[in-house]
């Protein structure tokens, strides 16, 4: 790899398409979407929702729009939503369910791997109560911050609220890395969930778009939420034809992308006074407080790329970055700390 190219390890939203993605955007057969006659996009929404194991998909703009059109359908104004705390719908979507919605949202602590217990979920479901907000829906995450979640914990919880009438949502944004790193079918993962989002525009690398999947009832719900979210789209079948060559070619290579990430936290793991964590595709370094600019701007007058976050710093491995681009910034963090 030449040094003259730019190792982004901000996120794996930053993949660029490849010759053979460009290739199926100029092949595509397009048509109007919001009349249901885009080709390519049904083709998408049918080949999602057969992979995933439900009856219907929606193709939608973002994973954040997938995700607030889904707890729009399962919510009413004032009832709640069960969630962990660092799960994206609360922390990273601009309050969208709540702002939107007139939905509370009831943040639970989850634990190390990222995950909730039955009894905290079972404590946290409301009584009958006019002066509470009737909780409604449990929602879930997978992976968490690149760690895999338990498959057959996902069910046990999803069980046991529906037993109490609520429905189970998954924010699938990197089912698939789960589903490579656990060796399993992603349908049988989500099996347990009443709807699921998965984004397209991750790991698996297409510029743009996710899919909601669940049954007909829902998805026909939904299609009428993503056109009052602004989400209708036209002629979308040339970027659908991108989520249709991701999931046909950019799953099983995801294994590549956490053996990047599991060479890279190797090769820093020795660094005295730098704590290292690897999950999936994703490596997380605690540096001491005021090495954190001076590293990143090290690593940036190398052409590598890190995230803003305060520490744990992530560093996001996707199909733009090869064994040779993990050597250079092994050395060039390694450089800093000399």
């Amino acid at each position: 790899m030449s040094e003259a190219v730019i190792i982004d390890l901000r996120s794996d939203t930053v993949t660029r398409p490849d010759e053979g993605m460009y290739q199926a955007i100029i092949d595509a057969r397009v048509g109007d979407d919001v009349y249901g006659e885009d080709p390519t996009v049904n083709q998408l929404e049918a080949v999602a929702a057969q992979m995933l194991g439900k009856q219907a998909g929606l193709f939608v703009s973002s994973a954040t729009q997938a995700n607030l059109a889904a707890m729009l359908v399962h919510n009413a104004r004032g009832e709640e939503i069960l969630l962990g705390e660092q799960y994206h719908i609360f922390s990273s979507e601009a309050g969208g369910t709540s702002a939107l919605g007139g939905i509370v949202l009831h943040p639970l602590a989850t634990d190390e791997r990222g995950g909730l217990s039955l009894p905290q979920v079972l404590a946290a479901i409301k009584e009958d109560d006019p002066h509470l907000p009737i909780t409604r829906t449990l929602s879930l995450e997978n992976t968490v911050s690149g760690r895999v979640q338990d498959p057959q914990q996902h069910r046990e919880l999803a069980e046991a609220v529906r037993a109490q009438g609520m429905k189970v949502h998954l924010d699938g944004a990197r089912l698939m890395n789960a589903a490579v790193a656990l060796g399993k079918p992603a349908a049988e993962i989500v099996d347990p969930f009443d709807s699921v989002m998965l984004c397209l525009s991750k790991g698996l690398g297409a510029p743009v778009g996710a899919m909601l999947c669940g049954n007909y009832d829902f998805i026909k719900s939904a299609r009428r939420l993503r056109k009052q979210l602004g989400g209708g789209m036209r002629q979308a079948g040339v970027i659908a034809a991108c989520g249709l060559y991701v999931l046909e070619h950019n799953i099983e290579r995801l294994a590549e992308d956490h053996e990047t990430a599991r060479q890279l936290a190797e090769g820093i793991i020795s660094i005295e006074g730098l704590a290292v964590r690897h999950h999936t595709n994703m490596v997380f370094i605690e540096p001491d407080e005021n090495d954190i600019e001076p590293l990143r701007l090290h690593l940036q007058d190398r052409q590598i790329l890190i995230g803003e976050q305060k520490p744990p710093i992530r560093m996001v491995t996707h199909l733009d970055i090869d064994s040779a681009a993990i050597d250079r910034a092994v050395t060039a963090i390694h450089s800093f700390y000399r």
